[in-house]
């Protein structure tokens, strides 16, 4: 008879449950240099994230004023001195391929330092802790004030607590909007409630995510839900510089009175005095002294933690560093340390990178700003007029990306003798016709192309639409076919 197999033991294995329940974390506040790189780095990020959409640039009458501008309406994206426009896609791919193999250098040179102080994940729930710390008091207060169970002076500080990380959430949701319109008038609508139904829809959705992320779920981000840690793993190599507790000169632990005892007699022991300090700051609540962990953001703050440690107690500082394991080794051999910021994966990330933005650049910097695209009819593909010739109809869009109207003339290479009537403009010049385009937009022109029979010995001829900016001179051509029936 088979044994009854209940939900519970579907989710234990031999080496425990699959998942475990939350534990609340508690970080203490610490300073030191890491703290102050971390400190000096969110004030950058949060700056140049809420203040962006306020900094204006020129560029000319009726273009948008506004530095930086996702402009979907009129289908552009504007950077400071540049514009993109839908066709210019590819240098978002090239953005993305250099920010993956950004990623990958910062890996193999110091492990998570993404993780540890650029993530937004890290930035925002490192400015909701320090609100925390302020409203609430630092680790050993609000340890006891949970212990502690309600009180109207508890009460009182949540509410403001609270109240603040929504603010700060709300606002986080507001800037991001106002990459998407001008942002002085959309605050000035969004503060008399005339702004589009869409921008208080983003507001709240960014709102609800941020003060969750950061105010709730925050390590259970990093150790459960972001993917990164594990895609970081397959990726190191032994010579990556992760914060490492240097067990060679700490082990074995004890306490500090115990271990001044010991070296008193001769005896060995370690500089770790196994005071918990560098559990107690870990914004994930890992011990670093367990070994490389999922929970490790390498943010450095136990390092920070250490470091006050050992002064006080009169030790060599960076018993906790920026390590790896071969290094560890040497030391216990006797050997000197080596460290490899320049080997072949790094050479090979950072020649990536200069290629990318070589490219990027040369493409940037050599890119026409008259662009011209053709499309051939397709019922008829030609038509034989009443004299014996060929008759070719073409849709021919133009792409002015410059700020200001021009005039181009059309000339077409192919047919022998052909002749180009663009439907619905007289030009002055009908051998070679010319228009005026628009500035900063597409203009749609259909195009009739007539060649005598006798003179077209194949069925189908290359034709190439050429326009010439006149007074520019920029030229942008276009290549389709010239069929005989």
């Amino acid at each position: 008879m088979n044994k009854m197999v209940s939900p519970n033991d579907l989710l234990m294995d031999d080496d425990g449950p699959l998942y475990v329940a939350q534990k609340k974390v508690y970080p203490q506040s610490i300073s030191g240099t890491f703290r102050n790189i971390k400190w000096r780095l969110m004030a950058v990020c949060l700056g140049v994230y809420y203040l962006l959409p306020f900094v204006r640039w020129n560029r000319g009458l009726g273009a948008p004023d506004q530095a930086v501008l996702i402009d979907f309406p009129n289908r552009r994206f504007y950077f400071f001195f540049i514009e993109l426009w839908p066709q210019e896609i590819y240098y978002f791919t090239g953005l993305l391929i250099l920010a993956a193999v950004a990623l990958f250098l910062m890996n193999a040179l110091g492990g998570r330092i993404w993780c540890g102080y650029l993530c937004p994940q890290t930035v925002w729930t490192d400015l909701f802790y320090a609100v925390e710390r302020w409203v609430e008091g630092d680790r050993r207060e609000r340890i006891r004030a949970d212990a502690a169970g309600m009180s109207a002076n508890r009460a009182a500080r949540r509410v403001l607590k609270h109240s603040i990380w929504l603010v700060i959430a709300w606002w986080t949701g507001g800037a991001w909007v106002l990459y998407f319109s001008d942002a002085p008038t959309l605050v000035k609508d969004l503060a008399t409630f005339q702004a589009p139904a869409i921008a208080y829809i983003w507001i709240g959705i960014l709102t609800l995510t941020t003060y969750v992320l950061a105010g709730f779920m925050r390590e259970q981000v990093c150790v459960y839900m972001c993917p990164w840690p594990r895609i970081q793993a397959a990726l190191t190599d032994e010579w990556a510089l992760n914060v490492t507790y240097k067990y060679d000169r700490g082990e074995a632990r004890c306490s500090l009175k115990k271990s001044i005892d010991l070296r008193a007699h001769g005896e060995h022991v370690g500089d770790c005095i196994d005071c918990n300090q560098c559990v107690a700051v870990c914004p994930t609540g890992i011990d670093i002294r367990d070994g490389a962990q999922l929970g490790c953001i390498q943010c450095g703050l136990c390092i920070d933690a250490c470091d006050s440690v050992m002064k006080k107690i009169g030790r060599e500082t960076r018993l906790i560093g920026y390590d790896n394991d071969i290094n560890i080794q040497r030391r216990v051999a006797g050997k000197k340390e080596i460290f490899k910021p320049i080997r072949a994966r790094t050479a090979v990330y950072a020649g990536l990178i200069v290629v990318v933005c070589s490219v990027m650049l040369y493409a940037l910097m050599t890119r026409t700003l008259l662009d011209v695209n053709v499309l051939h009819d397709r019922n008829p593909v030609a038509v034989r007029l009443s004299d014996g010739s060929i008759r070719n109809g073409y849709t021919l869009r133009f792409l002015n990306k410059r700020g200001f109207d021009r005039v181009i003339a059309v000339d077409i290479d192919g047919p022998s003798n052909a002749q180009v009537h663009i439907i619905g403009v007289d030009s002055v010049t009908p051998d070679r016709p010319m228009i005026v385009l628009g500035r900063d937009q597409t203009t749609e022109l259909r195009v009739l192309v007539t060649a005598p029979f006798n003179e077209q010995p194949e069925k189908s001829v290359p034709v190439t639409f050429r326009v010439t900016d006149i007074g520019l001179g920029e030229v942008a051509a276009a290549t389709d076919h010239f069929v005989t029936p």
